[in-house]
């Protein structure tokens, strides 16, 4: 299951600063300016769904991405994954970061078994590594370190590493950060074919319009701070997506860019 239910959910950051000593008396400590971040997200993702969530830069994509998988906590509302309130990370629930996090110690192989280190049959933990390996074509750069490998193959290693503890939910905060415009072509395809091929659930943060509408099952599109949600769409296109066969494909971005107040033809 990878069921995620996100009940009016808002996140307020508060700047507490310490002011000044003054001699003879007690330093005065005081709460600073409230920043609301997300204010009421209604949000809910099905079992096996792949979702996009688009927004403005610094709306708070990332923050919600963030306490959905138990890294922070809400101001107030409430998260749940599989009927289950989020307290915080689990094994269930894995998250790749913007960016690399790959061990440079270690070999693809050891940073893919790294979550399985406390399973006892080794046997069975070196096929899991391998099959992994193979799901993401990494065969036979088992045994390279991270350094040798291309931007695109270390992005492939950490969804190795993800996939091999068989999450129920997989949070992608923009991993495809920091390739090239190629390199970013084939990682969508990756995560597509993986996605279809095991059917978990993921939630997949970017700010690439076109990225989202090529690769989601649904797109939840975020205003700027605080966040609200002011588009949540099915994409019904079948795979592969071509803007230019595709009149309401083409329709949906024009739309998202126009929510975003910008233009693409300039």
């Amino acid at each position: 299951m990878g069921h995620v239910i996100v009940k009016d959910l808002c996140k307020n950051f508060i700047e507490r600063r310490r002011a000044r000593r003054v001699l003879n008396s007690e330093p005065d400590t005081h709460l600073g300016e409230r920043l609301e971040v997300l204010d009421r997200i209604n949000l809910e993702f099905q079992d096996g769904e792949l979702v996009c969530v688009l927004g403005p830069s610094g709306c708070g994509k990332s923050t919600l991405a963030n306490i959905m998988a138990g890294f922070e906590r809400w101001s107030s509302g409430a998260v749940l994954i599989d009927g289950k309130e989020v307290a915080g990370p689990s094994s269930d629930n894995i998250f790749v970061f913007q960016h690399n996090s790959l061990f440079p110690w270690m070999t693809v192989q050891e940073n893919v078994s790294l979550g399985l280190r406390h399973m006892n049959d080794k046997v069975k933990m070196a096929e899991l590594v391998q099959e992994y390996v193979d799901v993401v074509n990494l065969t036979g750069f088992e045994h390279h370190y991270p350094h040798q490998l291309s931007g695109g193959m270390q992005r492939r290693a950490e969804l190795a590493r993800a996939l091999v503890v068989n999450p129920e939910v997989l949070f992608m905060d923009e991993p495809f950060a920091g390739l090239d415009f190629l390199t970013r072509l084939k990682m969508r395809e990756e995560v597509i074919n993986m996605h279809q091929l095991i059917g978990k659930t993921i939630i997949f943060i970017t700010h690439d319009i076109e990225e989202a509408l090529m690769m989601a099952d649904r797109v939840v599109l975020l205003t700027d701070r605080p966040a609200r949600v002011k588009l949540d769409t099915k994409l019904e296109s079948p795979h592969p997506r071509d803007f230019v066969c595709d009149s309401q494909l083409e329709d949906l971005r024009r739309e998202v860019y126009q929510e975003l107040g910008v233009h693409y033809a300039l």
